[in-house]
């Protein structure tokens, strides 16, 4: 594996490295210099995709939750229906 430095703005914390495995780094490499970006923009912009994702996610498991505990249950029927729904647009 080799590191991907990624460098902060912000004066109390320290640049991070990222382990990356070969074929991540080459594959990296390959979108930076097909669309003319570095490395380290891109990986960055993949760390904030993520960490949206993320909030996003658990904001969602959080509102299932909510809605569990207020009573506001789906049968098995309308779980489907959902999913078909959306599968469907």
């Amino acid at each position: 594996m080799s590191g991907l430095t990624l460098t902060t703005d912000a004066p109390n914390l320290e640049d991070m490295e990222v382990q990356l495995k070969p074929e991540q780094e080459a594959r990296l490499s390959q979108i930076a210099d097909q669309t003319g970006r570095s490395t380290e923009e891109l990986a960055r912009e993949a760390v904030d995709r993520y960490l949206a994702e993320e909030a996003r996610f658990h904001t969602a498991v959080q509102e299932g939750i909510d809605a569990a505990d207020r009573g506001e249950l789906l049968t098995p029927s309308q779980v489907w229906q959902r999913v078909e729904r959306v599968l469907k647009s």
